[in-house]
């Protein structure tokens, strides 16, 4: 039996040298702690039959770095919705990808750092609205079912109480812009707000996802 050639030689060991890193980087789980795909080059004899002339690669990919989840956020969160969110993700990280609590959100109530599962919903619910003195300090019904489900508030029909409840609007202001739309008939659009004695474009801005006309 005729031995092997010094280019036969030098593929068996470049093959062999390739399964032990192959090897060493599952043990250490090199490939997951890189978050990506492990390529490692194995030389082998090209068409003239050197070694090195040809090279041959072999991927190692971790699964578990592209891994997603499909999370439904509802409730006091600035947008409600579907999200896709990487695996592992927390429920404090699946609030963020929905803009944010809300001004009156009870994030007490939720474990932030709970780790989602593929297909859970995170409700964020609200704080209870301050106890008033009778109806014109309460809620209204309508007004109420349009906080649950997130709804924005309009602002040409809110109470100075729910206007209140945003987020950077005090008593004060809640009332100018009740006395505003009463001595001009209303908004016409969110931007109006800026007309109101007290609220400049920033507040418009961060209110233009709150409320509605």
């Amino acid at each position: 039996m005729a031995s092997p050639s010094r280019s036969q030689l030098l593929w068996i060991l470049a093959v062999g040298l390739a399964v032990v890193v192959l090897g060493a980087l599952w043990a250490r789980g090199g490939a997951g702690a890189a978050g990506g795909d492990a390529t490692v080059p194995i030389a082998g004899p090209g068409a003239g039959g050197d070694a090195g002339a040809g090279v041959a690669t072999v991927a190692v990919t971790d699964d578990a770095a592209t891994a997603r989840i499909v999370v439904h956020v509802a409730g006091a969160v600035r947008r409600p919705g579907v999200y896709k969110l990487p695996a592992g993700t927390r429920v404090a990280g699946a609030i963020r990808r929905a803009g944010g609590a809300r001004h009156r959100a009870d994030l007490d109530t939720l474990n932030l750092a709970a780790k989602l599962t593929d297909g859970r919903q995170v409700l964020v619910p609200w704080r209870p609205a301050p106890a008033g003195g009778g109806g014109a300090a309460a809620l209204s019904e309508s007004a109420a079912g349009a906080a649950a489900g997130g709804l924005p508030v309009n602002l040409n029909s809110a109470t100075a109480q729910e206007l209140d409840a945003l987020e950077g609007i005090g008593p004060v202001t809640a009332q100018k812009i009740v006395d505003y739309r009463e001595e001009h008939g209303g908004f016409a659009s969110v931007d109006d707000l800026d007309a109101v004695p007290g609220i400049g474009p920033a507040t418009v801005e961060s209110l233009r996802d709150e409320v509605t006309v």
